[in-house]
């Protein structure tokens, strides 16, 4: 009972760190736009090209840096993930040309895509498994809350100034110290198969690729990241240039976003326990269809506000489950190498702003809407697809079978199929 109750109070930091640093980087990186354009008076093809340079660099970084977590342990990777955010925080703070400030915006992004698979990972080694479901939600949670309070933060101190950028260091620096100096209290059967042989970096990441189930839930991820990950910033040119009063407008859709998040969030989770983490992610791809159908039919507030209702509760219907059918086809000894696989899907963080913006552009709104939408069923159909696909046959050697043993976990069990 003492160990349990070790292990969920470890949990805990993770989440509370988890809404500290986000709290950090929403107070910064929400406003880097801002700061290219006003400090260094870039346009916003310039802009948008550079901003998105981070996060294709750190998808690809990140499944190998999920293997190396496999390999060297989750902490060591974290605390270095953590004290490259906080350089990269006090470097584009005290930049004084565009090549610092974008060097640095880079290892910022790159340590974001790194950390998010690792301590997903490190949370499922330590939290017992009847638990994880709970508070992998509360940890959504916290991140949604540092992204609510973290700009306005940054608004009140001064968007994009220097003191902002210092001050997030510092918290990312602390808690990298507070990180390492915990220990982490994995449950028995992490410390058994911890104990078991090594694979290499580049031996994890190719068993990882073998799993079919993986490469479909990394598909339907890019889809569903497209369709929410940056939902703002296609929608934002939508409102302000097709409906009247887009802007105040867009300012009320954000404000109904965040709320409905921290409202309902519980309730998703009760939902998730109840319908299976499959059921509930093509449910929330179902709202997800008729929020983007609603926005394309909506002339006003109310409207869009309805609709904004639905695409948000299809959001925490979808983040949570994503992460139980990840978690549920992996073991102890490649959870980093799954999770950090599977961040390859943010990418679709480039593919929405991308495509939707190019659809907008040329069609409107209904060509942009109706994109997302069929992204939203297509990725339905590949996280069922995936969930239904065999596990890797395991080879021969005894440690790559220990790997690819493709650990049917219980949430594609039972109540979790």
């Amino acid at each position: 009972m003492a160990d349990e109750k070790q292990r969920l109070n470890y949990v805990l930091f993770l989440i509370a760190g988890a809404g500290l640093v986000n709290i950090a980087r929403a107070m910064t990186l929400s406003f880097l736009a801002i700061k290219l354009q006003q400090t260094f008076g870039l346009g916003p093809a310039m802009i948008g090209m550079l901003l998105g340079i981070g996060p294709l660099v750190g998808a690809v970084a990140a499944p190998f840096a999920g293997s190396l977590s496999d390999k060297v342990g989750r902490k060591a990777v974290l605390t270095l993930t953590l004290l490259s955010m906080a350089l990269a925080m006090v470097g584009m703070g005290i930049a004084e040309t565009v090549l610092a400030f974008c060097i640095a915006q880079v290892v910022a992004a790159v340590a974001v895509a790194i950390n998010e698979p690792v301590s997903r990972a490190l949370m499922s080694d330590v939290c017992p498994e009847p638990l994880r479901l709970k508070y992998f939600s509360w940890r959504y949670m916290a991140i949604n809350f540092g992204f609510a309070v973290g700009p306005l933060i940054g608004i009140a101190a001064g968007a994009a100034s220097m003191t902002l950028f210092i001050i997030a260091g510092a918290v990312y620096a602390m808690f990298a110290l507070a990180l390492y100096l915990l220990a982490v209290p994995l449950h028995r059967s992490a410390v058994e198969q911890a104990s078991t042989p090594r694979l290499s970096v580049l031996q994890s990441i190719k068993t990882a690729a073998r799993d079919p189930r993986l490469a479909f839930f990394v598909g339907g991820g890019t889809l569903l990241i497209a369709v929410y990950g940056q939902w703002s910033a296609t929608l934002a040119p939508y409102l302000s240039g097709s409906i009247p009063g887009g802007v105040e407008i867009f300012a009320y859709i954000v404000s109904i976003n965040g709320a409905v998040v921290l409202i309902g969030n519980p309730f998703a989770r009760r939902f998730i326990e109840r319908a299976g983490a499959l059921n509930a992610l093509i449910v929330g791809c179902l709202l997800f269809l008729a929020g983007e159908l609603g926005f394309l039919f909506s002339a006003g507030l109310w409207g869009l506000a309805i609709s904004m209702v639905v695409f948000t509760i299809g959001e925490i219907l979808v983040v949570p489950s994503e992460y139980m059918l990840v978690d549920g086809i992996a073991n102890d000894r490649n959870r980093g190498s799954y999770f950090g696989a599977h961040s390859f899907s943010t990418l679709g963080n480039f593919v929405g702003p991308t495509f939707g913006g190019l659809m907008l552009g040329a069609f409107g709104g209904p060509g942009m809407f109706l994109l997302f939408a069929g992204f939203s069923v297509a990725s339905a159909v590949l996280f069922a697809i995936g969930t239904r696909m065999p596990p890797p046959k395991a080879s021969a050697k005894p440690a790559l079978a220990a790997l690819s043993d493709g650990a049917i976990g219980p949430h594609l069990r039972g109540v979790y199929a």
